[in-house]
């Protein structure tokens, strides 16, 4: 016991001589919770249209007048050429193009149907998609408004409408940092626990002062402790400054106990500061290991539905996700920030990520080399 304590208290002062582990530790995950929430939006604005009104008449303004009002749009031409407006989409002055054709409004009071031509430029695939799914749900509205008030006209019969209110369950508002900042926070941890944990032990490799332990009477399994109890902690201070980051500047507060945040993350810490120790284990310099590191947290991001959904994945993908240890604590912390969930209703998520601690840091002791 007192040759761990010693370790922890080594452990503990070379890191806090460290000033860029401070940095790194403290300041990185404030200045990141700060920024990536505001900057990873997916939600398109300022989409830039044209528009070919062949038309001119109080239908077609109106719906112009209804796309741009929506706040999605901007327009940057109003043209009745078609083919000046594929030109500024050649250009790339206009993402969208919508063509209002002659004789649009006695169309479609006449024949109760008429038919508009909408051009999309699908470089930016995202934006593409979504300034066209915009534009399909404005022109849908405008449809309805319009039979709505066809309805108090004599030219056709009453027809009951309905009314749909939808009604959105535990992020009411749809804000979309309220779902981003969890993810972004189980990053940040990933970091601290896998990344520095890597570093930490391989540059006891290049100074040397590893093999001098290795001839000491320490035992394996306290240096490992010793190795990874400052960082668990460490990452459980993260968690504490994530999260005060998230209630101070976005106002989020979650909703479920903060006793089970912090019992997850001290499991997920066991599982990701073995990860750190086994990448250690293949790595003699700290270049090595950080390319080891940055290339499982990048696999880490892409495939924990951060940014893409997993129901969205392929079949393999979808697969592959269940290796993922960072997929189901990114699951949990939204399950427990947005919807309040407990023990029962993530205890799938905490099989798994005890199952990989287990393995993780099994091999992690097992492919360790104390040579005397």
């Amino acid at each position: 016991m007192k040759t761990l304590l010693f370790l922890l208290e080594k452990e503990f002062r070379q890191i806090f001589r460290n000033s860029s582990i401070i940095r790194i530790i403290f300041v990185m995950p404030i200045i990141q919770l700060i920024v990536l929430p505001i900057a990873a939006d997916y939600e398109v604005k300022n989409v830039n249209i044209a528009v070919v009104d062949h038309d001119h008449s109080s239908y077609s303004r109106q719906l112009v007048q209804k796309i741009i009002g929506s706040g999605y749009f901007r327009l940057v031409e109003n043209t009745d050429s078609y083919k000046k407006a594929l030109k500024s989409v050649e250009q790339n002055d206009s993402d969208v193009i919508i063509e209002i054709p002659a004789h649009f409004e006695r169309t479609l009071i006449k024949e109760n149907e008429a038919k508009l031509l909408l051009a999309i430029n699908a470089v930016n695939g995202t934006k593409g998609n979504m300034g066209g799914a915009y534009l399909n749900s404005i022109i849908k509205d405008f449809n309805q408004d319009v039979r709505t008030d066809w309805v108090t006209f004599p030219r056709m019969n009453p027809m009951p409408l309905l009314d749909i209110v939808p009604r959105f369950w535990y992020n009411t508002r749809m804000n979309y940092q309220l779902f981003m900042v969890p993810g972004i926070l189980v990053i940040l941890v990933t970091m601290v626990g896998s990344f520095l944990t890597a570093l930490n032990i391989v540059k006891e490799k290049e100074v040397g002062t590893i093999e001098q332990i290795n001839v000491t009477p320490i035992k394996k399994h306290h240096f490992i402790l010793g190795k990874l109890i400052p960082f668990w902690v460490l990452g459980l201070v993260v968690t504490a400054i994530g999260l005060t980051v998230s209630r101070v500047v976005f106002g989020i507060v979650p909703v479920g106990s903060l006793l089970v945040i912090f019992g997850f993350t001290a499991i997920f810490l066991l599982a990701v500061l073995g990860l750190g120790l086994l990448m250690s284990n293949f790595s003699d310099t700290q270049q090595q290991a950080m390319f080891f590191a940055f290339f499982m947290i990048m696999v880490f991001v892409l495939m924990g539905g951060l940014y893409t959904s997993i129901d969205g994945m392929p079949e393999w993908a979808k697969i592959m996700t269940k290796f993922n240890p960072v997929a189901y604590f990114i699951d949990v912390m939204r399950l427990v920030v947005i919807k309040g969930s407990g023990i029962y209703e993530i205890r799938n998520h905490i099989f798994a990520i005890l199952s990989f601690a287990i393995v993780f840091n099994g091999l992690a002791i097992w492919t360790y080399k104390k040579q005397v």
